[in-house]
């Protein structure tokens, strides 16, 4: 056999055995991380790759693992406050499932360390975003979800959430509620919401909000997406009316 075969097979074997691993350890972190060894990964894989890396990417499994997230939470709120009407469940479960949420659980896992990014996604922060890590949150629950079943997801989510689901001893309100009834309380005109600024690459915006109770006050915010953005604004708002 020549020189120049022979490390060619060397090398063929260095990257077998980098990839075994890399499988390796990736199980072993999806076990802790998830409650189950996964016996096949390419599900999980792709639930940790951004559309920068790769046209398979997260996105369809997302898609799942939110409706899976909705699920096994509104499931949960119904079993632990058996005394609350749905509009309180509705404002704990509103609370549970953000993507900021689900990008705090996320980092808590070590998630973004294990996303396989492309270079310039990389470079502009993507591994640290909420919409990024939020999003590949529950692509891996949805990853789960097809892997184990729906009774798998639900342990792990339980786990997950259980620091959460019981945090607020009355269902906590979202702050473009309590705006808007702070305004009819006060006779005054409804919040009004207003985009002024949008930056930051396609995979991680940032969004700059209004909100405005005419005639009266307004407040900036900002905010991953235009959701989070008003929500903040509103937030902002609430407590400068309230200071009045």
């Amino acid at each position: 056999m020549d020189l120049d075969h022979r490390d060619a097979l060397e090398s063929d074997r260095r990257r077998v055995l980098s990839a075994a691993a890399t499988g390796d350890d990736l199980a072993d972190w999806l076990a802790g991380a998830l409650g189950h060894r996964a016996p096949d990964l390419a599900d999980y894989e792709r639930a940790l790759t951004h559309g920068s890396r790769s046209d398979a990417n997260y996105e369809r499994l997302e898609f799942l693992g939110d409706r899976v997230l909705g699920l096994a939470i509104a499931e949960w709120l119904y079993e632990c406050f058996p005394g609350e009407p749905e509009g309180a469940l509705s404002k704990r479960y509103n609370a549970l499932v953000t993507g900021a949420v689900c990008a705090d659980v996320a980092r808590g896992l070590g998630v973004p360390a294990r996303l396989r990014l492309g270079k310039q996604a990389r470079d502009d922060g993507a591994h640290d975003s909420d919409n990024v890590l939020g999003d590949v949150m529950e692509a891996l629950l949805g990853a789960l979800y097809r892997d184990a079943g729906f009774d798998a997801a639900r342990a792990a989510i339980r786990r997950l959430w259980a620091a959460r689901i019981t945090a607020d001893a009355a269902a906590p309100q979202h702050p473009k509620s309590a705006l808007q009834e702070w305004a009819a309380a006060h006779q005054r005109k409804p919040p009004v919401y207003e985009v002024v600024d949008r930056s930051g690459p396609g995979h991680a915006p940032r969004f700059t909000v209004k909100a405005t109770i005419p005639k009266l006050a307004e407040a900036l915010a900002e905010g991953g997406s235009k959701q989070e953005a008003e929500t903040a604004a509103a937030r902002a708002l609430l407590e400068k009316v309230k200071a009045r």
